[in-house]
């Protein structure tokens, strides 16, 4: 594998060998942002798992710019064998892309934005709910980049309580972050492989009745600790938690 330190770019396609080209919105940022020249090296990426670190052969200036690479090493990430996604709740402002963005640097595997009846941001239909999603996803694939993930996280479209609970009766397990319930994270036993689900409840907590849904579909309610975590942090805190429990970090 490469210095960790090269930056990330992501591409449609990643090559094993021979030459790449990376265009469009990636490389204005090489080019302009970074403003990589000949000689220089990065990893390109596709974001499911395929990575190559290439050096820079040139670069072409301009309204559209362009970097042809020259592919030195290439690798494929596997992801790991116990995945978890984060059902996030809306949340105002940018609380919510905070919160995709620190759950994604802790290594959610995918983020579930959920419509939870307490969440103040409801994305309806149309326009506004789709530029909505679009920067979740927009921060979802910056955040993989800064942390040189070779998975970017898929952000779906939006749930309702009752889809999300349909998702987690799917699931190897699934847990609701709760303050004020007597189990605790570290109570539960904790599966190797398989995919789990942390829900992440809005700004005011997730209702008895979105909880009771919850429940019947077989999700577990349990604290982290004796403190209130943001919503916009408690996903990120859990994911590391679980990555020290489990093999994810291993």
């Amino acid at each position: 594998m490469p210095d960790t330190t090269l930056p990330v770019f992501l591409a449609a396609s990643v090559p094993a060998s021979g030459r790449a080209v990376l265009d469009g919105e990636e490389a204005r940022h090489a080019a302009t942002v970074r403003r990589l020249r000949a000689g220089e090296r990065l990893v390109l990426s596709d974001g499911a798992g395929a990575m190559a670190r290439c050096v820079v052969e040139g670069v072409q200036a301009g309204r559209e710019p362009l970097l042809t690479l020259a592919v030195e090493e290439h690798w494929t990430e596997q992801p790991p064998a116990l995945r978890v996604l984060v059902a996030q709740a809306l949340a105002k402002g940018d609380r919510g892309e905070l919160a995709v963005e620190l759950a994604t640097e802790a290594g959610a595997d995918a983020i579930v934005p959920w419509r939870a009846a307490r969440s103040v941001a409801k994305w309806e239909d149309g326009g506004r709910g789709e530029k909505a999603l679009a920067r979740w996803r927009a921060t979802a694939r910056a955040a993989a980049k800064q942390a040189r993930r070779a998975h970017v996280p898929e952000v779906t479209e939006p749930v309702t309580t009752g889809e999300l609970a349909g998702l987690v009766a799917t699931m190897s397990l699934a847990i609701v972050l709760e303050s004020d319930v007597p189990e605790r994270l570290t109570d539960l036993p904790l599966p190797d492989t398989g995919d789990v689900l942390l829900v992440v409840g809005p700004e005011g907590g997730v209702t008895d009745e979105e909880l009771t849904a919850l429940r019947e579909a077989g999700a577990r309610a349990v604290r982290l600790g004796t403190t209130v975590l943001r919503t916009s942090t408690a996903a990120a805190v859990a994911l590391g938690a679980l990555g020290a429990l489990t093999t994810r970090w291993q």
